[in-house]
C-alpha cells in the first residue's frame, strides 16, 4: 500500500522543457482533475492543520491559490490571494523576487490581513524558494505571523527548501522530486 505521499507523487506528471530548455516542470494538474486524488491531498492539509491556531491561508498565484482556497474553506478560515503584480484592484504592498529563471513581483492587499494574525502560506511547488520568500516579505510586512509554509512539490536539489528553513519558516512538504 503506498503512503499519502506517494500516492500523491505517482499523479504528478513531469513534462520536460517546460517552460524553458532543461526545465523538467512539475504538473499538479492531474491532482485536480481526479476528485480521488485531489480529496487526498486536500486531506492531507486539512490534517495538517485543523488544529492549529490559525487565522488565515495565503495562497501563492496561481496553484496556490486552488489549494489553498479548499484548504481556507475546509478549517472555516478566511483566505488571501497573493497575486502578480498588477492583478489587486486596491491598494497593495509588492515584493520583487528571483526566479528560477527569471524575475518577478508579486502584491498583497494592503488591508488583507492585520498585525497577529497567524497564516499558513500555500503554493504547489517550491523551487528556488523566491516566491514563497516574497510572498512572507508582504505577510511579515503587514504584521501577519506566518506560521508555516506548505508546498505539494519540493525540489531540493534548487535549494529553496533549504533557504526557507534557513529563514526559519517551517515548511512542510508533501513529496520531492530529485532534479529540475
Amino acid at each position: 500500500m503506498l503512503s499519502a505521499s506517494d500516492y500523491i507523487k505517482e499523479h504528478i506528471r513531469t513534462v520536460p522543457d517546460w517552460p524553458i530548455e532543461g526545465v523538467m516542470f512539475r504538473d499538479i494538474t492531474p491532482l485536480l482533475q481526479n476528485p480521488k486524488t485531489f480529496r487526498v491531498l486536500i486531506d492531507m492539509f486539512v490534517h495538517r492543520y485543523m488544529d492549529a491556531d490559525l487565522d488565515l491561508i495565503a495562497g501563492l498565484d496561481a496553484r496556490g491559490f486552488i489549494i489553498g482556497s479548499v484548504v481556507a474553506y475546509e478549517l472555516n478560515l478566511g483566505f488571501v490571494p497573493i497575486r502578480k503584480k498588477g492583478k489587486l484592484p486596491f491598494k497593495t504592498v509588492s515584493e520583487e523576487y528571483e526566479l528560477e529563471y527569471g524575475s518577478a513581483t508579486v502584491e498583497l492587499h494592503a488591508d488583507a490581513c492585520k498585525a497577529g494574525d497567524r497564516v499558513v502560506l500555500i503554493d504547489d511547488l517550491i523551487a528556488t524558494g523566491g516566491t514563497m520568500m516574497a510572498g512572507r516579505k508582504l505577510l511579515d510586512r503587514l504584521g501577519a505571523v506566518v506560521v508555516e509554509g506548505a508546498v505539494i512539490v519540493d525540489l531540493p536539489e534548487l535549494g529553496g527548501s533549504k533557504l526557507i528553513k534557513s529563514s526559519g519558516l517551517p515548511l512542510y512538504t508533501v513529496c520531492d522530486f530529485d532534479g529540475h
